[in-house]
């Protein structure tokens, strides 16, 4: 990797740990990527500067130009860290839905914030409203569109992860399961992983509410960082071996378990991810080894239902 100035030199090379007894004594070892070793608590921060530093490249983006997003808030979180040391104003449209830890964490890094208001969680409509007014603004002011759900840069950043765990773990990983939100961490992490290991068992999870990559009707959910209500673009049927969905409940049942247990703290689309590595390690049983990922700190969800 490039060195990089000030703190997104912190970006990246996050460490992995073992879950101790939470997975149970016949199964498969389940491994942790601390992802919330990254600056602002998430593994986003790999993404955003991705993001920006492609558009650089390709001299998309100009010096001073104003950047617009529409999140959930990680990845607001993570654009405004890396646009606040690089010089880019940025704009982000979110909803009310979301962390609030997150939207502070924005408005903190210098963004400039605006909310579609939703009183039915995050229902099927809610992303592409926040969508369309996002392109609402760039039409308006002439700013670059980041649009995380179109832009393959996201790839760059998170095929390191899967770089990085095949470097730190010592044998061969059997399975994976991840959470989907844009798609480029479940994407990204797992191509050099089954680079390595063509057999691996590549998992996508998805809210139990709103499991349309499945073929099932879009719903309203509270796990945070996914289940948008359609099929993201990098999600084909293709790029994984099996579906797993995970209910609002029990993904947060699962986070606030592993905090308890294993003192791995994370948030609900992290409990959603871990619970499904722990099923799929379960059924491959001793001998075996699957990975998952804490995609951020349980620090953004301290105000919520998670941990009240």
């Amino acid at each position: 990797m490039p060195i990089r100035p000030g703190a997104l030199a912190g970006i990246g090379h996050t460490p992995v740990v073992q879950l101790s007894t939470f997975p149970g004594p016949d199964a498969a070892e389940v491994w942790v990527k601390l992802e919330a070793a990254n600056p602002t608590g998430s593994y986003k921060d790999r993404m955003a500067l991705a993001m920006i530093e492609g558009a650089e490249a390709r001299g998309d983006l100009q010096p001073g130009q104003t950047v617009v997003e529409y999140t959930g808030g990680s990845t607001g979180s993570s654009l405004a860290f890396v646009c606040a040391i690089k010089g880019y104003p940025l704009r982000i449209v979110c909803s009310n839905v979301f962390a609030d830890e997150k939207l502070r964490t924005m408005r903190a890094f210098g963004a400039e914030l605006e909310l579609i208001h939703s009183d039915d969680g995050i229902h099927p409509d809610l992303i592409p409203q926040m969508q369309a007014r996002a392109a609402e603004i760039v039409e308006q002011e002439g700013a670059f569109p980041t649009d995380q759900f179109n832009n393959l840069d996201t790839l760059d950043g998170y095929m390191e992860i899967g770089r990085e765990l095949v470097e730190q773990i010592k044998g061969e990983i059997h399975g994976l399961a991840i959470y989907v939100g844009v798609g480029g961490a479940y994407s990204g992490t797992s191509r050099p992983i089954r680079d390595r290991w063509p057999d691996v068992i590549r998992t996508v999870v998805e809210p139990a509410e709103s499991a349309v990559i499945a073929g099932k009707t879009p719903g309203s959910h509270m796990i945070e960082g996914g289940g948008v209500g359609f099929v993201p673009p990098l999600i084909t049927p293709e790029s994984y071996d099996r579906l797993d969905s995970v209910s609002t409940e029990d993904a947060f049942a699962t986070a606030r378990d592993l905090a308890r247990v294993e003192g791995v703290w994370t948030g609900p689309s992290g409990g959603a991810s871990m619970l499904a590595a722990v099923r799929l390690a379960r059924e491959l049983g001793t001998g075996h080894r699957v990975v998952t990922l804490q995609p951020d700190s349980g620090l953004k969800y301290l105000s919520g239902d998670l941990y009240a």
